[in-house]
Order: structure tokens, then C-alpha cells, then sequence
């Protein structure tokens, strides 16, 4: 069985080390993976001077090649973003972006870099907007080359106009909690299997 790594990119806009409800949720995460051997690491994007572009490499102390190395060596990316005005996190936005270099870049084998690769997806808010937001996320995520898994999204939204967030929520949701170990077990399945039986060179 092959040995799997997972890495969560945490897009909250708050730097550390300040609470995060996205942190939360993505230590969670990764709690799940572990259960099931796979390690894992979180990166709070926000912490890292990541320049504006779609390239690999923006230059001038962009810290983003240093963020995609740690991408290249995992086999399964879950993104966690908060909403906003019912949208993902500009720091989200600013993740895809660069990834979306990616559609430019291949293995040895010619296939596209970031085939073989698993994704996952955690939202946070306080107002509706998950289901909009995972939509718009696996949507990029599958067009630079990720396989997405079945069930592979887990969110907490709270009530509208309120101002209770998914840290302050103790216990944590039991809805929530399956959501998430769902998210691991179906993306650590899809990356074994791609692992063992890879796709087809183009």
C-alpha cells in the first residue's frame, strides 16, 4: 500500500496566529487523514508573501514555489476557505489562480502535473453560500487536473446575520464531523488507487 501525504491550505485572511474557524476545520481534517495513516501538514496561505499571477513563479521573493513544492509532494490537496460575501476568500481565489499555471506544467510522462492528485474541499461562514462556493472550487480544481472524490466537501455554515463562528462551536457539529471523515476515507481511497494504477501517458 502506498505511503500517502496531504496537504491543507488553509485561505482564511487572518495571519497567525489569530483564530481561525478555517484552522479549525482544517486541523480536523488532517485529525481524519492521520486516523488513516495518511500524514499530513496545513499551510496558512496568509502567512506567506504569495505574489498575484498565474505562473509558477512571480519572482521577486514570491513565496508561492515554495507552497507548490510542498503541493507537488503530496498526493492529496484540500482547500479550506471561509466565505465572504457569499464567496471563497480572496486568498482562495489568489490559490487558484496560481495553480492555474499548473495547466501548463507535466510529469515526465507528459500528463498535466497535477494528475494523479486528490482533491478535497472545507468551507466555513456564516451565511449560506457552501454549496456555491464548493461548486465554483471543484470546478478549478478538476480543470488543472485534480480528481475529486465522491462526498469530498465538509462545511459549517452558520445562521444568517449571527455572529456565532464554527470555532466557537463546542462540540463540534455532528454533521460536520462525518462530513469530514468522509472527506478523508473517500480521498484516501481515489488516491490509492490512482497511486497504484496511474492514468494513461498522453
Amino acid at each position: 500500500m502506498p505511503d500517502l501525504s496531504c496537504l491543507v491550505l488553509n485561505c482564511t485572511l487572518k495571519p497567525s496566529p489569530a483564530d481561525s474557524s478555517a484552522e479549525l476545520l482544517g486541523s480536523q481534517v488532517l485529525e481524519a487523514f492521520e486516523e488513516l495513516g495518511v500524514a499530513g501538514s496545513m499551510v496558512r496561505v496568509v502567512d506567506h508573501d504569495v505574489r498575484f499571477g498565474v505562473t509558477t513563479d512571480e519572482g521577486d521573493g514570491d513565496q508561492w514555489p515554495t507552497l507548490r513544492e510542498k503541493l507537488l509532494a503530496a498526493q492529496i490537496l484540500v482547500l479550506v476557505t471561509p466565505i465572504w460575501l457569499g464567496q471563497a476568500s480572496s486568498v482562495c481565489k489568489m490559490v487558484l489562480e496560481r495553480l492555474d499555471a499548473e495547466l501548463g506544467e507535466s510529469d515526465d510522462d507528459g500528463r498535466p502535473s497535477m494528475f494523479g492528485k486528490v482533491a478535497g474541499i472545507g468551507v466555513v461562514g456564516n451565511e449560506d453560500g457552501a454549496h456555491h462556493v464548493t461548486a465554483d472550487l471543484a470546478q478549478a480544481l478538476d480543470d488543472v487536473g485534480f480528481t475529486i472524490p465522491a462526498q469530498a466537501t465538509t462545511y459549517w455554515v452558520g445562521e444568517a446575520m449571527q455572529a456565532v463562528d464554527y470555532k466557537d462551536m463546542s462540540p463540534t457539529p455532528e454533521k460536520t464531523a462525518q462530513t469530514t471523515q468522509v472527506l478523508a476515507r473517500n480521498a484516501t481511497h481515489l488516491a490509492r488507487l490512482l497511486a497504484e494504477s496511474p492514468y494513461p501517458a498522453g
